[in-house]
């Protein structure tokens, strides 16, 4: 396990597990969130993005955290490792909206530069529309892999935390 992707709704817990496995294993992270934004929420272009990830997957280890389906299968391939974190739409709304009251204003550390937390319609629609539209999607993806890679389907705290203890 030298090569992990963490993927799931925003509100799962992506970027908390990575930094916990990050400590626990050892290798380093990288949010796909901080690289790929620009300062005041302009989009890296794909094609930045395709530059940013295949330095990062040439790297010797690394735990990735995002999602970006459309630069996924090159993530996919690279890994060795791919933790899906499928938690219910309303526990990552829940988070969600934590973290909007906690941060409101302010970047958070797995953001890009001078992107201060805030929220619109299209993101919420994005976390409603997750279980329906790109948890399949990623379902099919991983059953392609699952005799060459190691997957993890968590789909509760629990799950998750006990994860981490198998690890330690």
């Amino acid at each position: 396990m030298s090569k992990i992707i963490v993927i799931g709704s925003s509100g799962s817990g992506k970027s908390t597990l990575s930094r916990e496995l990050s400590h626990i294993l050892e290798i380093p992270v990288y949010h796909l969130d901080k690289l790929f934004w620009k300062p005041n929420w302009v989009m890296t272009t794909k094609d930045e993005q395709f530059k940013i990830q295949n330095s990062l997957l040439d790297k010797n280890e690394w735990i990735i955290d995002g999602n970006y389906t459309g630069i996924l299968e090159e993530r996919l391939l690279s890994a060795d490792t791919i933790i899906f974190l499928n938690l219910p739409r309303r526990i990552c709304y829940y988070r969600v909206f934590k973290r909007l009251l906690k941060n409101f204003g302010k970047t958070r550390i797995d953001m890009g530069k001078d992107c201060k937390e805030r929220i619109n319609l299209t993101f919420l629609k994005y976390i409603w529309n997750y279980p329906k539209y790109r948890k399949p999607f990623l379902l099919k993806k991983f059953r392609k892999l699952e005799n060459e890679k190691k997957i993890f389907v968590l789909n509760s705290k629990k799950e998750i935390k006990e994860f981490k203890i198998q690890l330690r």
